[in-house]
C-alpha cells in the first residue's frame, strides 16, 4: 500500500476515493461509466455508505494508477476498526452497575441500544454516582439528557449536575 494511504486506516476506503477524484478534478458520473459501473453504486461508495468490493477496487486502482490493493486493504481497516466500535461500545462496564439496579431481568439479556430509555431511568432512578457516570459515558450525554427530559424524572438539579460533571 502506498505510505501516502496510511494515513487513512480505519477511515472508509470510499472517503478516500472521492477526496482522490477531486484532487484530481475528476467527476463521479463520468469515471463510473468508464469502467461500466453503476453511478449510483459509485455514489454511494464515494458517501461511505457501501463497501467497495475487491473486483471493483481494482478496477479503480487501475483506472487511477494506484498500487494494486490500496482500496481493498483500506476497506479492511475501515472493517476492523467497525469491529472494533462496536465491541467497546456493545455494553456498558457491568462491574461498575450496581447488580441490584437490574433484579426483575437476565442483564446479560439487555438490548442497551433499543431499550436505552429504560436503563437510563432506572439508573438515574435508584443507582449510584459511579453507575450513573458509567451510563453517561456508554451514551453520552446528549443520549443521557434526552432519554431523562422524555422521562419521569423531571428534576432539573440531576441533569444539570450531571451536565457539569461530565464537561
Amino acid at each position: 500500500m502506498n505510505r501516502q494511504f496510511e494515513k487513512y486506516k480505519g477511515i472508509h476506503p470510499g472517503i478516500v476515493l472521492d477526496r482522490e477524484l477531486k484532487k484530481r478534478s475528476f467527476k463521479q458520473r463520468p469515471f463510473a461509466l468508464s469502467f461500466e459501473e453503476h453511478p449510483q453504486t459509485f455514489n454511494a461508495i464515494t458517501k461511505g455508505k457501501r463497501g467497495i468490493s475487491t473486483a471493483l477496487a481494482m478496477k479503480i486502482e487501475r483506472e487511477l494508477g494506484l498500487d494494486e490493493g490500496t482500496l481493498v486493504i483500506l476497506q479492511a481497516y475501515y472493517d476492523i476498526q467497525k469491529i472494533k466500535e462496536k465491541e467497546i461500545k456493545c455494553t456498558p462496564n457491568l462491574h461498575i452497575l450496581s447488580k441490584g439496579l437490574f433484579w426483575d431481568t437476565d442483564i446479560q439479556q439487555i438490548d442497551w441500544e433499543r431499550q436505552y430509555r429504560a436503563v437510563i431511568q432506572r439508573v438515574f432512578e435508584r443507582g449510584n454516582e459511579n453507575g450513573k457516570r458509567e451510563i453517561i459515558r456508554f451514551y453520552g450525554t446528549e443520549k443521557v439528557n434526552q432519554a431523562l427530559q422524555e422521562s419521569n424524572i423531571r428534576d432539573p438539579y440531576t441533569i444539570y449536575r450531571f451536565n457539569k460533571t461530565t464537561e
